[in-house]
């Protein structure tokens, strides 16, 4: 029952490529396994907007985390399960999104359009969306809880004033096109942004103390995370 902690270690699951996010995990001493689900995020997204219309950036990035997350986990319900050593107990998925003037953006799709989307961010300032989601696949007998939940992490971003040249040195480096929202905090893009109000480690792609609350509702303290 929530509040009450487990006896146990756990294993942790994240459903996410990004190397950032597993780097950022294994700085804080989690050694997660990684699995990366095969959602189709534009059919997703294009099916919950039929059926609740648009939806406001953060909750786009909740949705999608949601998707990969419960994705992942169904295939190890189904027996995609690794071997006893390494068999997951808690699966996380994990998606960003950047909010600028109200519109969502998430990686661009082309040089061009990432060069574009930072005519747009220089000297602005955003708000970066970090949705999380957990999915409890331990077994009962094992104080799993088959739970399924999250929340929005969410980081104030304020970008540098760039300069034509300097869009398209940074363009050309290709980061852009691989990271939500078209920039890093923790990489080639750091020169770039003047400051955040939040979460630092949101914006790299997962937030600690969400995250640590998150587990906390599954009766999973930090500390038992391998």
């Amino acid at each position: 029952m929530p509040g009450s902690e487990a006896a146990t270690t756990v294993q942790l699951l994240l459903a996410s490529a990004s190397p950032a996010r597993l780097a950022t995990l294994r700085s804080a001493g989690v050694s997660p396994l990684v699995r990366v689900s095969g959602v189709d995020e534009d059919a997703v997204l294009a099916e919950a907007q039929h059926h609740f219309g648009p939806l406001e950036p953060a909750e786009i990035a909740l949705l999608l985390a949601r998707a990969k997350a419960e994705a992942v986990a169904a295939e190890l319900r189904t027996g995609g399960r690794a071997d006893a050593s390494t068999e997951p107990d808690v699966v996380l998925g994990c998606d960003s999104v950047l909010e600028l003037d109200g519109q969502a953006y998430g990686k661009p799709e082309s040089p061009e359009v990432a060069r574009q989307r930072w005519a747009l961010m220089r000297g602005s300032t955003g708000v970066l969306h970090t949705g999380h989601w957990l999915v409890d696949v331990r077994a009962r007998d094992c104080g799993g809880s088959g739970a399924t939940l999250g929340s929005v992490g969410s980081t104030l971003v304020r970008f540098a004033n760039l300069t034509d040249a300097e869009i398209d040195a940074y363009v050309d480096t290709g980061e852009p096109l691989r990271v939500a929202g078209a920039f890093t905090v923790d990489g080639l893009g750091g020169p770039y942004v003047e400051s955040i109000e939040g979460d630092f480690h949101n914006v790299v792609g997962v937030s600690l103390p969400l995250l640590r609350t998150l587990l906390a509702d599954l009766a999973v303290p930090w500390h038992a995370l391998t």
